[in-house]
């Protein structure tokens, strides 16, 4: 592709020689170690390295081109831009052939129930037109039902706009996508023009990056900026900022607040499910979805709305979220077939815990028992926070590692407890355990299980890993769970044939 193509929609601030507009582009690199001869390196600087610091190696692979904020001291081809962030996504939409303006882009943002409204919506769309959907989120990128791993909630710009093209090329007409605000505040959705985009919610969350909420906030609204439809949960303090900055139509969803256009009343929740009256301007009456927890109201109020600006059938709507079995990772209810629950959930933030603890309360529960950790190398003040959240509203806590990163899993650990009343600690001391090693911590939860106890298995949901130090090892809690019960079971049968014999 020529190289003014490319950039025929960046603002240039110096180009070093006209003539090289003309010159023709074979790749677009990021990566000095990967550059390839005749492509076009853009260095950005990121927060762990600089990419101008590269653009010698770049030069010594044969890169034809580079897109920089400062004009580089060796003999390259350069053009000098404000923000190489912004050039990177409006190059590689251009590289790609603007793929997102051929598709129906959804976008999700807020600091919980990202995932779950793109997994309902993905399942509605799907279902009321047989169409191909498009996902990217936390759990992995899906076209169709094929998943592709994935690192970031938002991919960086480059491979976002490939991810669209892909899709594209596969036949998705739409395509649901979380919204992170680390991805918003470094441009890699810029130049994405979105079809509707969904406001969740916002709590404390990455304040280690964004510094404070008005700064987080403000990321999160940038989305808004960039939508045709705005999608805005009202009942949620940091509304007004989303909707003021929102330049197109707007639809409202709540459950408390009676001005919005979808509203959820007379909800009714129970361990595996939410039943509740959707009052709108539509036709929709009773609302059932099986994933417990007042969250799935929101989400799939969220979700409605949004199938709804979409044209989708107001029956296939509620017959696909009625059909809905849950999401991976997400209030999940293993089936382990017991007497007592087990609930996997991707909780890390104070709300979300809350809220899954909430959501596990019901008429005919015995005790709730949570266990959680918190990653290592991430916001520290959620901390203690989580703690007290925990043993305040659970009937007994086990703490114990989550993705302790760099950092000693006993000083996080440290952390939480920080943040539980102490001033009786013999009294503080009876309601939760420390055991570091999750493993041990997820036996020893499962065999304090009585009839009609919920176990809460709260911060990595659908993850398989753990991260320690910067090695990532296998790790899922569903199979821990399953291979453990599964042992107990077998050992249950086995005493009682040697009962039997006595």
């Amino acid at each position: 592709m020529l190289l003014c193509e490319l950039i025929n929609k960046i603002e240039t601030i110096k180009i070093s020689d006209e003539n090289i507009l003309s010159s023709d582009i074979k790749g677009i690199c990021l990566n000095s170690k990967e550059a390839k001869k005749g492509e076009l390196f853009v260095a950005v600087k990121g927060f762990k390295s600089n990419g101008h610091d590269f653009i010698q190696d770049a030069v010594k692979k044969g890169i034809s081109c580079v897109i920089c904020e400062s004009a580089p001291t060796i003999n390259i081809p350069f053009i000098v831009v404000k923000d190489s962030r912004i050039a990177l996504a409006l190059i590689s939409a251009a590289w790609f052939g603007y793929p997102s303006e051929k598709m129906k882009i959804i976008g999700v943002t807020g600091t919980n129930g990202k995932t779950s409204c793109t997994y309902l919506l993905k399942n509605i769309i799907e279902k009321s037109t047989d169409d191909k959907v498009g996902l990217i989120g936390t759990v992995g990128n899906m076209i169709g039902q094929r998943v592709i791993a994935t690192q970031l909630t938002t991919p960086d710009s480059y491979e976002l706009q490939s991810i669209f093209a892909k899709m594209l090329m596969e036949g998705c007409r739409y395509v649901v996508m979380e919204v992170s605000s680390h991805a918003l505040s470094q441009s890699r959705v810029y130049g994405t023009v979105f079809d509707i985009g969904i406001f969740t919610n916002l709590s404390p969350e990455h304040l280690d990056f964004h510094e404070t909420m008005e700064e987080y906030a403000k990321a999160k609204s940038v989305l808004f900026k960039n939508c045709k439809h705005s999608i805005i949960n009202i009942d949620d303090k940091y509304s007004a900022l989303m909707t003021q900055s929102s330049p197109g139509e707007i639809t409202t969803y709540a459950v408390e607040n009676e001005k919005a256009d979808f509203l959820g009343k007379d909800i009714k929740l129970y361990p595996n499910k939410v039943e509740y009256t959707l009052v709108s301007t539509g036709t929709y009456n009773l609302i059932k979805v099986h994933i417990p927890g007042l969250f799935t109201v929101y989400n799939s109020l969220a979700s409605i709305a949004a199938a709804n600006q979409l044209g989708l059938d107001e029956e296939s709507i509620v017959n696909s979220l009625s059909e809905c079995q849950g999401i991976r990772g997400r209030a999940e209810v293993l089936g382990v077939g017991s007497e007592f629950t087990i609930i996997v959930d991707y909780a890390h933030t104070p709300d979300a815990l809350s809220n899954i603890i909430k959501a596990a309360r019901t008429q005919n529960v015995n005790r709730v028992i949570t266990l959680f950790g918190c990653g290592g190398d991430r916001d520290k003040s959620k901390r203690p926070v989580m703690g007290k959240i925990a043993t305040d509203m659970s009937d007994y806590t086990f703490i114990t590692s989550d993705n302790p990163r760099t950092e000693d899993p006993l000083n996080i650990i440290n952390d939480i407890t920080a943040g539980i009343n102490n001033e009786d600690s013999h009294s503080a001391e009876e309601k939760y355990t420390v055991i570091k090693d999750r493993k041990v911590a997820i036996y020893k939860a499962i065999d304090m299980l009585q009839a009609n106890d919920v176990l809460i298995i709260a911060g990595k949901g659908h993850e398989t890993y753990q991260i320690i130090g910067n090695d990532k090892v296998y790790f899922d809690d569903r199979e821990i769970v399953e291979e453990y019960l599964s042992e107990k079971r077998k050992n249950n049968r086995r005493g009682a044939r040697e009962r039997l014999k006595q």
